[in-house]
């Protein structure tokens, strides 16, 4: 099953290489669509080039902040919901309106009150709030369905059911979803950073290409974003599959 996943994938990366192509020749302008083999090129002066690397760890961390920002009140808020439904109902609106915020106008309005390197880590932590949220109740929800009646029976204390069954148990299926919520959280950072032009950082880097029609230097940043996010992912489906195996 994993190599006919894998062969589809593959087949699904070739398709959107030769849709490319397809596009390239059809429109035949560079300020438009770059070519692939030009996209290539900048990749590699790109990689080679230390300020590459200084923009690619600082956005890199501010990925990680935000992350981490929205993780430990969103767990904290789904442990509450899950024990307490007056709280789910009482949290249920909060997540609404952080899920339907809109983006741009919260970045414009948090450019007045922080700095260009602090907004982009404000809005990701906001947008992955939610996310993070469902995916830890959900997790915690399908645990308490399965081992509900065995703790009621022995009485386990509440911090100790938390701390010992709880988060354990749901921690391999939150972590199934955690690599598409960093891989979202990045493209919202670099977002933020197009919007606020961050200095040393990949989406500053993105709207200096745009600013001077470099189009391939802005390819090749937006294809290693791409390689970015499905490297996180990855990641994140190899850390769940060892610590299911070590589980079993």
């Amino acid at each position: 099953m994993a190599k006919k996943n894998a062969l589809f994938s593959l087949l699904a990366v070739i398709a959107l290489w030769l849709a490319w192509l397809i596009a390239y020749y059809s429109v035949k302008n560079d300020y438009v669509l770059p070519s692939f083999w030009d996209a290539c090129a900048q990749m590699g002066r790109l990689l080679a080039d230390a300020s590459f690397w200084r923009a690619f760890g600082n956005t890199l961390l501010r990925t990680l902040w935000a992350f981490l920002g929205s993780l430990v009140p969103g767990i904290v808020m789904a442990v509450g919901a899950h024990l307490v439904k007056g709280l789910r109902a009482f949290f249920a609106p909060i997540v609404s309106v952080l899920r339907t915020l809109p983006t741009m106008a919260v970045i414009l309005m948090l450019l007045l009150w922080t700095s260009p390197s602090v907004t982009p880590v404000i809005v990701s932590a906001l947008v992955l709030f939610p996310a993070v949220y469902a995916a830890a109740l959900a997790a915690l929800d399908e645990v308490g369905e399965e081992y509900g009646d065995a703790v009621r029976a022995f009485r386990v204390p509440l911090l100790r059911r938390i701390g010992t069954m709880y988060l354990p148990l749901a921690a391999p299926a939150f972590l199934k979803q955690a690599g598409g919520i960093f891989s979202l959280g990045l493209k919202v950072v670099i977002s933020g950073e197009v919007l606020a032009n961050t200095y040393r950082s990949l989406g500053g880097m993105m709207q200096e290409a745009k600013l001077y029609l470099q189009m391939p230097r802005l390819m090749a940043l937006t294809l290693l974003v791409l390689l970015l996010g499905f490297a996180l992912e990855g990641v994140c489906r190899l850390a769940y599959r060892l610590i299911v195996r070590w589980r079993a």
